[in-house]
């Protein structure tokens, strides 16, 4: 039988995809997996990989953004901050999609 999860082990974890190394989803990139301990790596941030016949290698992570901005939902106390952090981490995000337009 499964425990339940506290608030506060939900938002650990969350802060811990947002702040998370990704040193091991790169290892396992880099090299053969038959070399690696797969048991011990961390690849609670990976979301795909990919090998090409070509060597090409494809990596997707979590998006950070994401957790960031849901982190700040589960631990704002105060709905202008939240508000605010939503609004700062929507333009970054879009920002980094290369949608960011400077009107002024």
């Amino acid at each position: 039988m499964k425990r339940k999860l506290d608030g506060a082990e939900i938002v650990r974890g969350i802060a811990d995809l947002a702040f998370g190394r990704v040193n091991d989803a790169v290892k396992l990139a880099l090299f053969n997996p038959d070399q690696l301990d797969l048991e011990k790596l961390d690849l609670s941030l990976l979301s795909e990989i990919k090998r090409g016949s070509n060597g090409v290698v494809e990596v997707k992570l979590l998006n950070r953004l994401d957790a960031l901005a849901l982190l700040a939902k589960l631990i704002g106390n105060d709905e202008g901050q939240t508000a605010a952090a939503e609004s700062f981490f929507q333009a970054l995000d879009t920002a980094a999609k290369g949608q960011w337009t400077d009107n002024g």
